[in-house]
């Protein structure tokens, strides 16, 4: 028995599938149980690539102080101003969820306005599909997107061989409910 169960209710990412419709930018104000401060020496040009680019939209702004970006419920980024940034992108990353559909315009967006910022589509072992971005101020962003999960898989095998068995269907919580 695992204590592990399919939560997918509680969530805003949509069960995965090449037809998954993201769900709209989320407006609303919530305690934030986790987001990702980037500093930025400029705050004008990182605001316009994570809108433009990486389909972020301004939640609210301290002009030339702050700038709260958000897409959807749960990931939020406060672009911070600095003195300085990282001369070169960290090794860390921060992973955003997307839907399959999203993945290649997020790439093109993101080329389009800096051309070599961006590494992928990659399919991954875990069954995604990840999009590496750098941004402006040289954070590392990885778009991530989960592939429909096909038990008869190779990937299906090697994750249950090292214990990881997939839920049943969507909203099945079973006894764990």
């Amino acid at each position: 028995m695992s204590d592990h169960y399919n939560a997918f209710e509680i969530s805003p990412v949509p069960p995965p599938g090449p037809d998954a419709v993201p769900p709209e930018p989320f407006r609303g104000i919530y305690g934030m149980p986790a987001f990702a401060t980037i500093p930025t020496n400029d705050l004008a040009a990182s605001t316009d690539f994570w809108i433009r680019g990486l389909g972020f939209f301004e939640l609210f702004a301290i002009p030339g102080t702050l700038v709260h970006l958000r897409r959807w419920a749960f990931q939020d980024v406060l672009l911070v101003a600095a003195d300085e940034v990282p001369e070169r992108p960290p090794a860390m990353s921060v992973s955003f969820a997307c839907v399959l559909g999203q993945l290649d315009g997020i790439a093109e967006d993101c080329r389009a306005l800096r051309p070599d910022s961006v590494d992928g589509p990659r399919d991954t072992p875990w069954t995604t599909r990840d999009v590496e971005v750098i941004t402006p101020e040289n954070a590392r962003i990885v778009l991530t997107a989960a592939k429909p999960f096909d038990p008869s898989s190779q990937e299906a095998r090697d994750l249950a061989a090292l214990g990881i068995t997939a839920p049943a269907a969507p909203g099945d919580n079973g006894e764990h409910a």
